[in-house]
């Protein structure tokens, strides 16, 4: 494959990202993805490796081509690239991106320029929606000087008029596909519309807002954001289109009163994270249900015909001409109409990296020179958890029998997506590693689509550990005994919050199990690790936890935490007195943690052995056994065929569990902390 390929760096709208015609592409969708995911940088958060600006607003991809449908001059294909995961996400559209199609075409040969403005119907292959696309071309040439200016953009530029003429429906079919105008979801009510962009639409005083916070106020609200991704998976299957979890549509939309009758203020989700602005596909969907009757945005009765409205956001505002047929219940939206401007950045030749296409390959005699260098431990959550201490207790005592310093570095995030698909990707060579656990190579991929196959992108090098599940409270903000925090929550439903390490994790599971076995449900409050999730529940912002008894062993020492119950099938014997789960009455809550080290698959036999035998001789230690078991876990040295065969029967079993439970990420029937 050819790893260095044409590109055009644009500014388009508020958004920027490469542009490519597709013959600059590979062939078929596979290699076309994995190109994508490299020329963005997508394994790193930051995407320092690529030209994505670690943001979902400059992950975007436009994907341009000689048009095969009746009437349309051009296809576009937009991709979402994944922020710190290898993903590539062709369900949505972008607006914004698309305001720079027909620049591009026309200075790339597709589409003949006119004297003056040349007008270009673009046809968008990810919605099946057409676009009539106007630029400026004097003398037959694209400019980009101008005087139009949109918020979100310093200086101005040629205006770019893009008039969508059938996005209405366009991916589920329907302008509203649950069949309503507002449905109800959790008690809040939301408008789920379709138009130009799948929205879910909620009215930011239902969730106690006054809907003209700033971006960063809403991210740092973590208790908001879990409750917009509840209602959005939820809202995701009534609209058909399945489970959303690792999809960015529906995107979540907050609204509120603007500020005059023709004006609407909106905040919208990426899902994840608010728009600094405002999506332009976003603000035609806020805008038609502005404009229609009976939905939660909806303002005064509108007359057939065209209307300029105002949809305003954190940079400013963007204006959106309606144009509405009928009325009342039988009003229908039948075009919109609105300005963006681009500009090219840079064209040139982009370099693709090396783990493009394919595993790079270890050329000489790496094994036998092994280590060359430090080797580094990925640990897949936040430093202060208990994996990223069994990783540094091990490191520690590994380094002086490589030879070499042996570093540890935390890679948190997607619920240990991006540390698992950054070791799967790396030099297969032993340098690094990954401190894989039970979430990472069971649970998360048995409940949710990973960027990573946790058989067959990795070398196991041994087990290092195990340590079993607790159940925990805070104790002065919960109750006392398991018995009482069921009759409260049966007679109280959510009065109680448990903290998740993420989608996936022990704790996430063995909660769920917890809810489904006693027919209750909590509230819940998704972290980036155990760390921080337990952090909060010592400070009581949670009260329940079901962490590992490594992770919790020096709160419950402290006082900080009570332990309410083991999740595994016998007491303990550093807790004596407290009792299992099942003798409680609560069963099929049997959660245990285990630990160990995992190379990329494609490592030298050799080097594989190597390991495997100094962190046996590591777990051999009279103080790593020490140090292991003050906190509540065993050392459980092995082969690394021993760690394959309990990789394989875990991910069968968890599999299982989701499967006939019906566990889902974030389950639709959890609300969040108050």
């Amino acid at each position: 494959m050819n790893k260095v390929i044409p590109c055009v760096l644009m500014r388009a709208g508020t958004s920027r990202g490469p542009f490519f015609l597709r013959e600059w592409l590979p062939e078929g969708d596979e290699a076309r993805d994995q190109a994508l995911i490299g020329a963005i940088g997508a394994s790193d958060p930051l995407q320092l490796d690529g030209v994505g600006g670690g943001s979902t607003l400059n992950s975007k991809v436009a994907i341009v081509s000689r048009s095969t449908q009746p009437g349309c001059d051009l296809d576009y294909l937009f991709a979402q690239v994944g922020v710190g995961h290898h993903s590539v996400d062709t369900r949505p559209n972008c607006g914004n991106m698309l305001s720079g199609v027909a620049p591009f075409a026309i200075e790339q040969g597709l589409i003949p320029a006119r004297d003056g403005t040349t007008s270009v119907r673009v046809y968008n292959v990810n919605t099946g929606s057409r676009i009539d696309v106007t630029v400026r071309t004097p003398g037959g040439r694209v400019t980009y000087e101008g005087d139009a200016r949109i918020d979100g953009v310093a200086g101005t530029a040629a205006p770019i008029l893009l008039n969508f003429l059938d996005a209405w429906g366009a991916v589920t079919g329907s302008v509203f596909p649950t069949g309503r105008r507002i449905d109800i979801i959790d008690g809040v009510e939301v408008t789920c519309i379709d138009a130009a962009m799948p929205l879910m639409i909620v009215r930011a005083a239902d969730l106690g807002l006054t809907g003209r916070e700033k971006p960063a106020v809403l991210d740092a609200n973590t208790a908001l954001l879990e409750r917009l991704e509840v209602l959005r998976l939820q809202a995701g299957r009534m609209m058909g289109l399945g489970d959303v979890s690792n999809s960015v549509i529906p995107k979540p939309v907050l609204v509120s009163p603007g500020d005059s009758p023709n004006s609407v203020t909106s905040r919208y989700f990426t899902p994840r994270r608010c728009h600094a602005s405002h999506a332009v596909t976003g603000a035609i969907g806020v805008a038609s249900a502005f404009a229609l009757p009976g939905t939660v945005a909806s303002a005064i009765a509108r007359e057939p015909g065209r209307h300029a409205l105002v949809v305003l956001h954190p940079a400013g505002q963007i204006d959106v001409e309606v144009e509405l047929k009928g009325s009342g219940e039988d009003a229908t939206v039948e075009r919109a109409a609105l300005v963006r401007t681009a500009r090219k950045i840079m064209q040139g030749e982009l370099h693709l990296p090396g783990y493009v296409f394919s595993r790079p390959e270890v050329t000489g005699k790496v094994s036998s020179a092994f280590p060359r260098k430090a080797v580094t431990i990925i640990v897949p959550t936040r430093a202060g958890g208990g994996n990223d201490l069994m990783a540094r207790i091990i490191a520690a005592k590994l380094s002086p029998l490589l030879g070499r310093e042996v570093l540890v570095d935390n890679r948190a995030g997607a619920n240990g997506a991006i540390a698992s698909e950054y070791v799967a990707h790396a030099e297969p060579d032993g340098h690094t590693v990954l401190f894989g656990y039970v979430g990472t190579h069971a649970m998360s991929p048995a409940v949710q689509k990973v960027g990573y196959d946790p058989v067959t992108d990795f070398a196991p090098i041994g087990l290092v550990g195990s340590s079993p599940t607790l159940m925990v409270s805070h104790p002065d903000k919960a109750p006392a005994d398991v018995a009482t925090l069921i009759a409260n929550l049966k007679d109280s439903p959510r009065r109680f919050g448990y903290a998740s390490a993420g989608d996936g994790t022990p704790p996430h599971f063995a909660a769920e199990l917890f809810q489904l076995s006693t027919d209750t449900a909590m509230a819940s409050a998704t972290y980036e690790g155990a760390a921080p999730a337990i952090s909060d529940t010592v400070a009581g912002r949670a009260q329940i936890m079901f962490p590992s008894l490594f992770t919790a062993h020096p709160f419950i020492r402290a006082g900080q935490l009570r332990a309410l119950a083991v999740t595994g099938a016998k007491r303990l014997a550093d807790l004596p007195g407290v009792p299992t789960l099942e003798e409680l009455g609560v069963t099929g809550v049997d959660v245990a943690q285990w630990y160990g080290l995992f190379a990329p698959a494609g490592t030298p036999g050799e080097v594989i052995d190597k390991l495997n035998r100094l962190l046996n001789e590591v777990l051999a230690d009279p103080d790593v056994i020490e140090r292991f078991q003050s906190h509540g876990a065993q050392v459980e040295p092995g082969t690394p065929d021993a760690l394959s065969t309990k990789v394989k029967a875990e991910l069968a079993r968890w599999s299982n569990v989701v499967k006939q439970a019906r566990l889902a990420p974030s389950e639709s029937r959890l609300a969040t902390l108050d």
